[in-house]
């Protein structure tokens, strides 16, 4: 009897042809499971973060005095975010709203542009002026630098989603979490804002994940360099 590899129609694992002892078997894996490459990606992500960080200070310094005297409100933006495998963690930005924009966000939930359980509106009235400019030229994602360099998040992967969200999650979207977030991504560099069905956004971190290696890493960083400078996708 003969089974062709993709017999199986599965979305919540990637089926990979292996063999035991001289056996063929399939296996079904949710994640890379490389050791080195791993290990690799973050020491990458510890160095080149610390770096950033380092060589960041002076601007974080000026855009913290920005948002603190053009609006009321603390500078940074603190979220509990949903990393590795559920486990939550505290995420920072720049703040780009009015103070009391979460509690607000019910007024606008019936204005939401993506179709599924993430949240997008382009012209959302919560956002201050200079937080548009932080959002357009990404520098309110800055703050994750520091998300990265304590093994929250990492550079690259996908984009990491409000509890409230992943309770909303079909089953196969829940593998967005077998890899650890990432401040860019391929939805990142893939449009992001035109992507407006939350299954073709999971899609792409899945192919992500599916497809993962160092060099793959690197292209995503590489791409992610004009579309912050271009302001591409972001609003």
């Amino acid at each position: 009897m003969s089974v062709a590899v993709d017999y199986f129609n599965l979305k919540i694992s990637r089926i990979r042809q292996t063999e035991f002892e001289g056996f063929p078997l399939l296996t079904f894996e949710s994640a890379p499971n490389t050791l080195w490459p791993l290990i690799i990606k973050r020491a990458f992500d510890l160095v080149v973060s610390g770096a950033l960080l380092v060589l960041l200070s002076p601007l974080f310094l000026l855009i913290a005095l920005i948002v603190k005297f053009t609006s009321k409100g603390p500078v940074f933006f603190r979220q509990e975010r949903c990393g590795l495998n559920g486990r939550r963690f505290t995420l920072y930005k720049f703040r780009t709203m009015i103070d009391d924009a979460e509690s607000r966000i019910n007024e606008l939930l019936m204005k939401n542009e993506m179709k599924g359980p993430a949240f997008k509106f382009a012209k959302d009235p919560r956002i201050t002026r200079v937080g548009k400019f932080l959002r357009v030229s990404s520098i309110d994602e800055l703050p994750q630098l520091w998300n990265v360099f304590v093994g929250d998040m990492s550079l690259v992967g996908p984009r990491p989603p409000l509890p409230a969200e992943v309770k909303k999650y079909e089953p196969w979207h829940r593998r967005r979490l077998s890899m650890r977030p990432g401040i860019t991504c391929l939805w990142q560099v893939s449009g992001r804002n035109k992507i407006t069905d939350f299954d073709e956004w999971a899609k792409l971190d899945l192919e992500y994940i599916d497809k993962w290696s160092l060099w793959l890493d690197a292209a995503i960083l590489l791409k992610t360099v004009p579309v912050v400078l271009l302001g591409i996708g972001a609003k």
